[in-house]
């Protein structure tokens, strides 16, 4: 499949909001129905036109994971159509107490769906319940402390009338509500400059998608860690550009993803014996969220974010839709008991993709018969 370059130019973007689920940095400001929702049980027929709606079909559930008692911190929350709200759903499901953090700019407007119940839909629970999100917590995750917010954001009007939303307060007020929590999910990522090759970008714009995407997970791990139960589990959310090329994921994103996996890793080292605390991160295939779906629309044309499903629907050994409770479900397996001595793991949810090494619908694959 061949794309132009200004096609290319809007993975970054895509994918670098879309993946991590409406971020906590700059997600999607529209609320209601989720863009993919539920797993499917039940392979349901499709259409020859592709079709990018949601599925009414149901989530998996939470098998014998029993998760009642368990405070889950879900970083970077702020609607419902990707893969932070899955995983909070999934964690819900199970019966964890949910608590997030989101994006200041965006808090108001997210905790006025909540009370409208913009959410409802996407809340449902396979008992007939709904997910109940029982704090929300201003956070912006660039800031470690109060020391590091720069005047500009304390007079910008949009965090007018907010504080205490770095991650080291933020900790603390967790603290104060719940004494210790046992999950850490951080779904947070952003790149300013993410639609430029690395060629182009400047120390800046690269340092900036380091420090949103990548440090602030180990800076939610310091602060957080302390005040985690023994046993319990902090997941992040990766893309698979941490290794291979994806033309257009530039502005350091990929050096950022990168920079998270391997961190995994030593965090897993060293939060597993300090705490007892076990770390491991989720490679996302694509996901047609709100932020997503937002980005790189031409008249007449697929968005960048509708390619990329259609290309590892074409691509991938499962040749099937991904949704987000697919990795709602695998970050449920790895937050709960039933992982256990599972730390340090990138576990790819992506029906795949990740293992191939050549497209099948290149156009130098036509008379191959691979497909």
């Amino acid at each position: 499949m061949m794309f132009s370059r200004n096609t290319l130019l809007t993975a970054a973007a895509a994918l670098a909001y879309g993946a991590s689920s409406g971020s906590a940095f700059a997600p999607s400001t529209s609320v209601g129905n989720a863009a993919s929702r539920s797993a499917p049980a039940l392979i349901q027929q499709q259409s020859q036109s592709r079709q990018y709606s949601s599925t009414k079909l149901q989530m998996a559930g939470p098998a014998q994971v029993d998760l009642t008692g368990k405070v889950a911190f879900i970083a970077g929350v702020a609607d419902s159509s990707g893969y932070g709200w899955a995983i909070a759903r999934s964690l819900a499901s199970a019966g964890a107490t949910i608590i997030v953090g989101t994006w200041p700019p965006v808090l108001k407007i997210f905790q006025m769906g909540l009370k409208k119940g913009s959410f409802d839909d996407d809340s449902a629970l396979p008992d007939g319940s709904k997910m109940v999100i029982e704090k929300v917590y201003p956070l912006d995750a660039v800031f470690d402390n109060p020391e590091d917010v720069p005047d500009e954001i304390k007079n910008n009007k949009r965090y007018a009338g907010l504080d205490g939303y770095t991650i080291e307060e933020v900790a603390k007020a967790v603290e104060a509500d719940y004494g210790k929590i046992d999950i850490l999910v951080h779904s947070l990522a952003n790149g300013p400059e993410v639609t430029k090759p690395l060629l182009e970008t400047s120390r800046k714009g690269y340092l900036a998608a380091s420090s949103a995407s990548a440090y602030s997970a180990v800076s939610l791990l310091q602060k957080f860690g302390p005040i985690m139960n023994e046993g319990g589990n902090m997941l992040s959310l990766t893309y698979i550009a941490s290794e291979k090329v994806i033309p257009g994921y530039g502005g350091g994103m990929s050096s950022a993803k990168a920079q998270l996996e391997s961190d995994t890793k030593v965090l897993a080292y060293e939060a597993g014996r300090k705490w007892n605390v076990r770390v491991n991160t989720i490679s996302a295939g694509p996901l047609k969220s709100r932020a997503a779906s937002a980005i790189g629309k031409e008249k007449g044309k697929k968005t960048f974010i509708e390619y990329a499903i259609d290309y590892s629907h074409a691509n991938a050994p499962l040749a099937q839709d991904l949704y987000n409770d697919d990795v709602g479900n695998s970050g449920l397996f790895l937050c709960s008991p039933m992982a256990r001595t599972v730390t340090g793991v990138t576990l790819y949810v992506d029906n795949g993709l990740h293992a191939m090494g050549m497209a099948l619908d290149s156009e130098s694959m036509a008379d191959s018969g691979s497909a």
